[in-house]
């Protein structure tokens, strides 16, 4: 019953705090005795502003704020959406603003939205949106090198505290002020915490071994008080320097495979950028700093039957489980993976399943194509009363999810995450 309490209130934890931050500043701003237009143009505004500073909110990345609102990737999540949303709420502001105006006349209207208008507040308005629109394209652009995309993605921020600054052009002191305030003070804290590693521990790595193709486990041994993981929860780690590795200093986000007694740390790091090819090539003796814990995956397991699925580096999260504790309900464990070159851990997992009544293995090479689900899944009787894990590539946890929905399974007893933060 606690349990459950908890719970209701994680998950809504986040809507609370958006009727925050988009309530109070319309509330303290709310127009009396203007025209529909005008009020709801000034109404845009604030709201989308206050939608813009939970946006910022949501990129602190601080241990204690993310587990009780619900994980990192559910905040994430909502950062995406209320960052698109406080644009479009924005772009809808001067068009109300301008319809105010028509009433009037055209060329009034356009006098109020003109770009080429010598007014510094207009100016400042349309700079504030088009760095706002340049960083949330970056969003999308998946393809991108990590570093090209984590600077084009900074330019929201650029925007922001120009949006703010346009607010102040405008004669709104104590509003302007106060929004003006509290975004730099996000901003700074997110650069001083996550992105220069303040609120990151030191750690060395100690051995670095490959378990598959392109893909290496690193243990790293802690230099002052460790992070407090369980087994499931992933990491931010940067690669420094070692005796002939100079790493890119880039946090990424790496899941937990094995937790040593004296809180060393393993983490599996595969080659899908620029980046974490270059770590392929860590050695002992290389610095680094650890961040976290995150995730929330295999956190609380339910006292029912378990169906696991993992695709490629997607089973980092199941062995880190398996090496840490039995299971406790009878599980099975699906392993899709490419080939033999790319089947991290198999021959660790086989012997887990042989020496553990509990846990049944699947393991299945699928080549370069797509798993056939129909084939591997059990069926909808079989998965009546399970609670089922999902961790891979997009596309597997997608469609994994689709056809465990088609075996009615509740979405509620459907987990994955995804590990990708951009």
């Amino acid at each position: 019953m606690v349990e459950s309490s908890i719970s209701r209130l994680r998950t809504l934890s986040l809507p609370a705090l958006l009727v925050l931050f988009v309530g109070i500043p319309v509330f303290w701003a709310f127009p009396e005795a203007l025209p529909f237009w005008r009020a709801l143009g000034i109404m845009l505004g604030w709201a989308g502003a206050g939608l813009l500073l939970f946006s910022l909110l949501l990129m602190v990345r601080e241990v204690e704020l993310a587990s009780r609102l619900g994980g990192l990737e559910r905040i994430t999540a909502w950062h995406h959406r209320t960052g698109m949303a406080a644009y479009l709420l924005l772009l809808l502001h001067p068009l109300a603003l301008a319809a105010a105006g028509w009433a009037e006349s055209p060329e009034l209207a356009w006098q109020v939205i003109s770009p080429f208008s010598e007014n510094w507040p207009v100016w400042l308005g349309w700079a504030g949106l088009i760095f706002l629109m340049l960083g949330l394209a970056a969003t999308f652009m998946h393809r991108l090198a990590y570093s090209t995309w984590r600077w084009l993605h900074s330019l929201l921020g650029v925007g922001v505290l120009i949006g703010f600054v346009h607010v102040l052009k405008l004669g709104i002191s104590a509003g302007g002020l106060l929004a003006l305030a509290s975004a730099v003070l996000i901003l700074l804290w997110r650069l001083l915490r996550v992105d220069l590693g303040t609120a990151a521990k030191p750690y060395i790595v100690t051995s670095v071994r490959t378990v598959a193709q392109s893909m290496v486990e690193v243990a790293l041994k802690p230099l002052a008080m460790p992070v407090e993981a369980v087994p499931g929860q992933f990491v931010l780690t940067a690669f420094f320097r070692g005796p002939s590795y100079r790493g890119c200093g880039e946090f990424h986000p790496f899941t937990i495979s094995g937790i040593g007694p004296e809180h060393e740390l393993r983490i599996g790091v595969k080659a899908l950028g620029d980046c974490t090819r270059r770590m392929q090539h860590l050695e002992p003796g290389v610095s680094a700093r650890v961040h976290g814990p995150f995730g929330e995956f295999l956190k609380a397991l339910p006292d029912r039957p378990l169906l696991w699925v993992a695709g490629g580096i997607g089973i980092t999260p199941f062995i880190g489980f398996l090496r840490q504790q039995p299971v406790e309900t009878p599980t099975t464990l699906i392993y899709f993976y490419r080939d033999d070159r790319d089947a991290a851990y198999l021959d660790e997992l086989t012997l887990l399943s042989a020496n553990r009544p509990g846990l049944v293995l699947r393991a299945e090479a699928t080549g370069a194509g797509v798993p056939n689900l129909d084939r591997s899944l059990p069926g909808a009787e079989a998965l009546a009363n399970h609670e089922c894990y999902v961790c891979g590539p997009p596309g597997l946890i997608d469609a994994v999810s689709r056809a465990l929905l088609e075996r009615s399974v509740p979405i509620e007893r459907i987990h994955f995450e995804h590990f990708d933060f951009r």
